[in-house]
This record gives structure tokens, C-alpha cells and sequence, in this order.
């Protein structure tokens, strides 16, 4: 008789973890045990890391409800105008955001409404906190740094209550422009109080190539603490990885293949293909295809530099651009699975290793 067909997977599992059947530390543990059964990495029905970004067409309808009635507060700051407006309007909206995060996130668990939710939460904070610090003497560096710092806790103490992943995702921004503000000089004049002054003085004037690489290896340290919490990618910790870990790539990437290609000319073609190619090993070595995303202009841009020179690239380069750029990423895709446990195979053994995405140990 024929075997019966399984009728239980990831994605079981993950929905009974999200509807509060079974914790994180049960699914894990259940899925360790199915995959050292099964022989770990042949026995894992998909290839990808999981990503949800929502479930059905109804989280479609209500955020764009959502989106509309909280954009319609938002407009009451041009209409109201004044600073008292500009400090209240968004404090209430982002009020009114945690509010509704207790119906759509925790009773009904909609995942794009609440992205949205923590979207206007966070706005509404940035801005109350920009305008109430604008009228405190901290200079342009106090307000930047404090406004977006204070933000930042706010989104953490958001995930907290709510452990939306998506939230670490809006923490990684507004902590990243802490961290910008920390590395940028201002310029002299221009105060909160003129828009126009204001813009001028925030023109960085200093080495954001530094506040990437310092930022990016923060995400990628918590990107990796939270993956690490959950090897075989079904639960809330690696969605929360998920999302540092695009914040740590472009930043990382921006930072080191940015500065090396900064040099210009077809000279930098080399040092930044080998930088990518750490990435690209870097990525395997974890599982996340995510994290390379970032790396796409980069890889344009050297691709750009090979076929073109230092000219400028008619219809026809174009067109081998786009296309050694999309077999790339296309083959990379494809055999990512073989290629990661080839890598896999011939790295020795190291902290934390074993914590890692199960792999194919046979050749």
C-alpha cells in the first residue's frame, strides 16, 4: 500500500504557533525532531526562508482603511497648523494606533494592518518629539539625535507589548538615524523655526560611510541573535530576523562595496566583486537571501563598469546589463540549497554552527 501523503508541514506549524496551540519552544523542538529523523536538510519540504507579509485579501481591505483614517488625522496638522498642533495631533494619532494594535494585532493577528499600525505610531512620535525638542535650545545635532533615539525606544517598547516583527524593521530606521545624527556635521544656521534653514543644516557633511558601518553591524548582530533563537525559521524570531537582517544588508553593503566603488572607474570592479562575493558567501553561510538584496545596484553598478567602461551605456549595454544581472541572482537562487551545503560541508566547525539552518551532510 501506498504511503499517505503528509498532511501536516511548516506552515501548520507556524499558524498553530500564531494562534497560540503550541509556543515557539514546542515548534522548534518539533521540528528538530522531524528533521533528524528525516535526515535534516533533505527532509525540509521547502527551500525558502518564510515570509508573510499578509494572509488574505481582508488585511488588504482594513489596511487601506486604516491607512486612510489615520492619513485623515495626519491632514489635521496642514489644516490646524501651529506648534501645539504639531506636538498634540500626532502624540493622539500614535495613541490611537496602540489602541487599535490591541484589536488587529493581538485579537485578530492581521499582520499588514499592523504594519501599518506601528507605521503611524511611529510617525506620530517622531514628529511630536521633532516639533516639542524644536522649541528646547539642543542644537540641530540634540534634537536629530534625541527625536529619533527617543522614537527608536518607543518601537521597542511596541514590540514588546505586540512582538510584531515589522516593528524592529521600523526600529532598525529610526535607530539608524540616530546614528547618522551622531556622524553628520551641521552646518551653521537654520533653526527648527525655518524649514528651509533647517533642510540646509541637515546636509550631512560627514562620514555616513562610517554611521553605515557601525549601524549595519548592529542589525546584523541582532538579525543573527534572533535567528540563532530559531534554526529552523517557523516562528516570530526569524521574521524578526528577517526584517534586521535587510536593514544590516544595505547598510553593510552600502558602507563597504559603496566606499570601494566611490573610489571611481573601472579600478574598483575587482575590490567590490570580491566584496559582494564575501556577502554572497556571508548569506549562504546563514540562510538569508535577504540580506543580498541590497547588494543588487552594487552588482549593477560593477556589471555597469565591465560592460561599459567610464562611458555612458546605450540601449544594447542595458540590455546585458539587466541580463548577467538576473542570471546571476537567478542561478544564485536556484542552487542555493546545494550550494549552501557544499559551503557548509567544507567550513570546520565553529561557534555556532550547529545553531544554524539544518543542511544536507551528504554529498
Amino acid at each position: 500500500m501506498a504511503e499517505e501523503p503528509p498532511i501536516f508541514g511548516p506552515a501548520d506549524l507556524r499558524a498553530a504557533v500564531a494562534a497560540g496551540v503550541v509556543t515557539e519552544a514546542q515548534a522548534a523542538a518539533l521540528t528538530a525532531l522531524a528533521h533528524d529523523r528525516a535526515g535534516k536538510r533533505g527532509a525540509l519540504p521547502v527551500e525558502d526562508e518564510p515570509f508573510e507579509f499578509f494572509r488574505g485579501f481582508a488585511e488588504i481591505f482594513i489596511a487601506t482603511g486604516l491607512a486612510i483614517l489615520l492619513g485623515g488625522l495626519a491632514l489635521l496638522l496642514t489644516v490646524l497648523g501651529g506648534v501645539t498642533i504639531l506636538i498634540l495631533v500626532p502624540a493622539i494619532i500614535a495613541a490611537v494606533a496602540w489602541a487599535m494594535a490591541g484589536y488587529f494585532t493581538l485579537k485578530r493577528r492581521m499582520n499588514l494592518p499592523s504594519m501599518v499600525l506601528v507605521s503611524a505610531y511611529s510617525a506620530g512620535i517622531y514628529v511630536s518629539l521633532l516639533t516639542f525638542l524644536g522649541q528646547i535650545d539642543l542644537g540641530l545635532r540634540g534634537v536629530a539625535f534625541t527625536s529619533a533615539a527617543l522614537t527608536a525606544a518607543a518601537v521597542l517598547a511596541w514590540f514588546r507589548r505586540f512582538r510584531l516583527p515589522f516593528s524592529m524593521f521600523v526600529f532598525g530606521l529610526f535607530a539608524l538615524l540616530a546614528t547618522y545624527a551622531l556622524f553628520t556635521r551641521y552646518n551653521p544656521g537654520g533653526t527648527v523655526h525655518d524649514l528651509e534653514g533647517w533642510v540646509r543644516s541637515f546636509v550631512p557633511r560627514a562620514n555616513l560611510t562610517l554611521a553605515s558601518l557601525v549601524f549595519g553591524i548592529g542589525a546584523f548582530a541582532g538579525a543573527m541573535w534572533f535567528d540563532l533563537k530559531d534554526p529552523h525559521r517557523i516562528g516570530r524570531h526569524s521574521a524578526t530576523a528577517f526584517w534586521l537582517h535587510l536593514l544590516a544588508g544595505a547598510a553593510l553593503v552600502n558602507s563597504i562595496a559603496g566606499n570601494i566603488w566611490g573610489a571611481g572607474g573601472s579600478a574598483a570592479i575587482l575590490p567590490t566583486t570580491f566584496a559582494l562575493l564575501i556577502f554572497a558567501l556571508v548569506a549562504l553561510i546563514i540562510d538569508r537571501r535577504s540580506i543580498l538584496t541590497a547588494g543588487i545596484a552594487y552588482v549593477g553598478a560593477v556589471i555597469y563598469w565591465a560592460v561599459t567602461g567610464d562611458g555612458a551605456a546605450d540601449a544594447m549595454d542595458w540590455a546585458r546589463i539587466l541580463i548577467i544581472l538576473g542570471a546571476f541572482f537567478t542561478i544564485l537562487g536556484t542552487w542555493w540549497v546545494p550550494l549552501r551545503a557544499a559551503i557548509m560541508r567544507l567550513l570546520p566547525a565553529f561557534p555556532g554552527k550547529d545553531r544554524l539552518p539544518p543542511y544536507s551532510e551528504l554529498k
